[in-house]
């Protein structure tokens, strides 16, 4: 007689097992498809983020070095929020997912107030994976500042973009130029050249082609004459012409009268004071005599397209131009040439004469062949072309004066 085995039963107990461990299975993997599914997708994400974010960065370090170099060059907190933003644009940051935010200067950090630009770029992204665990946006914010000197500024600046020697020392002077460059615009092989016995004492010789030096030449700044620079902007380029005075001609023997057209040019000899103004001539020749001794505080003299000047070697000269604190448009300015206007403008006079304010002659050629410069030697030269013959000392820091700044060699630097 044959008993039934207890493990007979067995096969189909292990069958039920196993169907009820596979369904265990099926809703445990069910349960845990999503987590699998966002933490890849997570993953996936993190490293879009972290490449937008890099992205981001970049823009933000275009930016401010952008906004920094505006800056330098004496542009308004507005001009440089506008030129910060292109420069945002050009390098990837779409201003419609997100926000800029220009700081000229700085309002945080080890920069703040100082001489830099701080920009700020935020970006918000939509979620793709990760929507499983936030319906939320991805918000991306990135900071840049980038800090500027003025370790050299020109105070001598040839604008002509082509012509060769178009700024030139030569002869036998001597010329000190204290905290403060040449550079010419340039782009000739010869653009700035010290000839001859010419002693020139700079910060640095600059040009946006070549420089030929066969004078004595000292430089604090730099080791060599710098070439192939990038060329410098006018820094009167945004300065009104004056508007055309009112009323009639005045002949040049009526006497020196602001704010009035001058069209057959104007004398001025003796001992003679001039008042606070502008200048006008249309006509002529600004002529000052052989005894002037020509004094005047706060005045422009404006050289229209038709208007000449011409100074005796032995006259006395004293004048300033209008200040930073006068409210003229003119501030700094104490020769304005016609931007449309051609020829030669020869500056003479005796050593203890002082012209305080810049010689801005945009479109016309300088010759400087005074031994003169202005109070603390505050006289600066702007024009297309400049031959320099003199014996002088000039300087740089003269903004207390009026006298804009004119940045030269872009040292700018992304600092935080």
């Amino acid at each position: 007689m044959r008993y039934p085995s207890a493990t007979r039963h067995k096969p189909a107990e292990a069958r039920r097992f196993g169907r009820a461990e596979g369904g265990n299975v099926a809703v445990l993997f069910a349960l845990v498809l999503p987590l699998v599914i966002g933490s890849a997708g997570l993953g996936v994400e993190t490293t879009y983020w972290h490449y937008k974010r890099l992205q981001l960065q970049a823009a933000a370090d275009s930016a401010a070095h952008a906004g920094a170099m505006e800056r330098r060059s004496g542009s308004d907190a507005a001009l440089v929020t506008t030129i910060a933003t292109q420069a945002a644009e050009e390098n990837g940051y779409a201003s419609s997912a997100g926000t800029i935010q220009v700081y000229a200067p700085p309002i945080s950090g080890p920069s703040t107030g100082g001489q830099a630009v701080e920009v700020r770029l935020t970006f918000n992204g939509d979620r793709f994976f990760t929507k499983i665990f936030s319906q939320g946006q991805v918000l991306i914010a990135t900071r840049a500042v980038a800090a500027f000197n003025n370790a050299s500024t020109a105070c001598v600046l040839a604008l002509h973009p082509t012509q060769g020697s178009a700024a030139q020392f030569q002869g036998s002077s001597t010329v000190t130029l204290n905290g403060c460059s040449v550079m010419a615009n340039s782009v000739a092989s010869d653009a700035l050249a010290v000839q001859g016995a010419t002693i020139v004492s700079t910060d640095c010789l600059i040009a946006v082609g070549g420089v030929l030096a066969s004078g004595s030449i000292t430089m604090s700044e730099c080791e060599e004459p710098v070439e192939n620079a990038p060329p410098v902007a006018d820094p009167y380029a945004n300065v009104p012409e004056p508007a055309l005075p009112s009323g009639p001609c005045r002949n040049a023997n009526y006497g020196p009268l602001p704010n009035v057209r001058y069209c057959n040019g104007l004398d001025l000899d003796g001992n003679t004071t001039l008042a606070p103004g502008v200048y006008y001539i249309s006509g002529g020749n600004l002529r000052i005599g052989a005894h002037a001794n020509i004094t005047g505080n706060g005045v422009t003299f404006y050289l229209g397209a038709g208007a000449g000047l011409t100074i005796n070697s032995n006259a006395k000269m004293t004048l300033k131009a209008p200040g930073p604190s006068s409210g003229s448009p003119y501030a700094g300015l104490l020769f304005f040439g016609a931007r449309n206007s051609l020829g030669n403008v020869t500056f003479n006079g005796t050593a203890d004469s002082k012209m305080t304010g810049a010689l801005y002659f945009p479109s016309r050629d300088i010759r400087y062949n005074g031994n003169f410069s202005g109070e603390n030697g505050c006289t600066q030269i702007v024009a297309s072309t400049i031959v320099w013959t003199g014996n002088t000392s000039i300087s740089a820091d003269c903004t207390d004066y009026g006298i804009r700044p004119i940045p030269v060699l872009s040292l700018v630097k992304l600092t935080e």
